[in-house]
């Protein structure tokens, strides 16, 4: 038994307090927005003392995420050394599959898909397409995206152009930058962004499925600069939706596997699908819309493929689609319907986001996983010194 206190996502934060007691019945904080702005970080500290005075056992521990900056990471260790008691870090998107697997009362080990925009890898890079392995606490990377770099660090995530540079640099294309862009970003932006991709300045790798949505809407024209979050995988999602519709709906479409090579450690690699779309000077609006389903749909297939191989590798019957990538439709149910058809059982967030604001919930479970397997190690090794 044990009562955890998780403090949430950077982005889309909210809180959570979770009781193995009643693991059905968690309770929330508001969602306080990100903690980029001083009154979200103010809203969340109020709401952990509300739910710190919340009737119940004491509390056991206080989950947050690896990253050491986020204001949710710092709140938790003050709280755990002000009472005494641990404070577990977890991996954002090992939570983000423990989330569902928490609302679905899911103990087996699973693979889980958990594609978003970022979040910190234990190896210190951007993760943001993975696949795992996990069971409770246990948990192991066996697939992700092929990297891409963030020319810019976090502006590149705000600006769609940036990672479609970086998808032609990664594809040997960086000739192309700046005929491509000059002429709607300027040259000067251009050419900077095209020198910092060549001497690796300032330009971090991510495997984020949310970058590269950003880097093939940018190939394509559906978007330069985003004022929103998703906006260009939004538009993205909006064209292959109108191909899919035109042509017999998404079932009806086929991808060749040989455009998103996986090679033995799992990397999904799009590059080859989207080469072809780099010698485009001026594509049809149908062809732009051919090119977002085939994305979408490629995605997809290579992420079943790969999960329906470690799935029979490591003899697992049940896989998890956790991330906010999932709010798009295409995806996720091309990935349920591929995953289902190879006989495996699909579990997605249903009662609450499969994005940030859901992700408290996976911190708690995995916390109460950790302390869980620390008592039966400490009962084990008090029953062999009694022997």
């Amino acid at each position: 038994m044990a009562r955890i206190l998780a403090c949430g996502a950077f982005l889309k934060n909210s809180a959570c307090l979770f009781d193995t007691q009643s693991p059905q019945a968690p309770l929330w904080s508001a969602v306080h927005g990100d903690l980029s702005d001083p009154a979200a970080c103010a809203a969340l500290e109020q709401s952990v003392q509300d739910l710190l005075a919340r009737p119940g056992a004491p509390l056991d521990a206080v989950a947050h995420d690896l990253h050491p900056d986020f204001f949710s990471t710092r709140l938790a260790l003050r709280l755990a050394g002000e009472r005494g008691m641990p404070a577990v870090a977890v991996q954002h998107h090992h939570a983000h599959a423990a989330a569902v697997l928490a609302e679905h009362g899911v103990q087996e080990p699973v693979i889980a898909l958990t594609l978003d925009g970022v979040g910190l890898g234990w190896d210190g890079t951007a993760w943001g397409g993975e696949l795992l392995w996990v069971h409770g606490a246990r948990c192991e990377r066996v697939g992700h995206l092929a990297p891409l770099a963030l020319p810019g660090g976090d502006v590149a995530a705000r600006e769609p152009w940036r990672m479609a540079a970086a998808l032609l640099h990664a594809s040997g294309q960086a000739e192309q930058i700046v005929p491509r862009f000059a002429p709607v970003v300027g040259e000067t932006a251009a050419r900077t962004v095209q020198a910092m991709l060549a001497r690796g300045l300032n330009c971090p790798q991510t495997t984020a499925a949310g970058r590269w949505f950003d880097a093939v809407a940018g190939l394509l024209g559906l978007s330069v600069r985003q004022d929103m979050e998703a906006q260009a995988a939004i538009a993205l999602e909006q064209a292959a939706a109108r191909h899919l519709q035109a042509h017999g709906g998404m079932l009806a479409q086929r991808t060749e596997p040989a455009l998103a090579p996986v090679d033995a450690a799992g990397c999904i690699d799009l590059r080859p699908l989207c080469l072809p779309w780099v010698q485009w000077s001026s594509p049809s609006p149908a062809q732009v819309e051919a090119a977002a389903a085939q994305f979408h749909l490629t995605l997809a297939d290579a992420l079943v493929a790969r999960a329906t191989q470690v799935a029979s590798e490591r003899g697992v019957r049940s896989v998890v689609l956790g991330g906010g990538c999932f709010f798009n439709r295409i995806l996720a149910e091309r990935c349920v319907a591929g995953l289902q058809a190879q006989g495996l059982r699909v579990h997605t967030a249903q009662a609450l986001s499969c994005g940030d604001a859901g992700l408290a919930l996976g911190q708690a479970w995995v916390a109460a996983q950790q302390l869980a397997q620390a008592q039966q190690s400490m009962d084990s090794e008090e029953t062999a010194a009694c022997a």
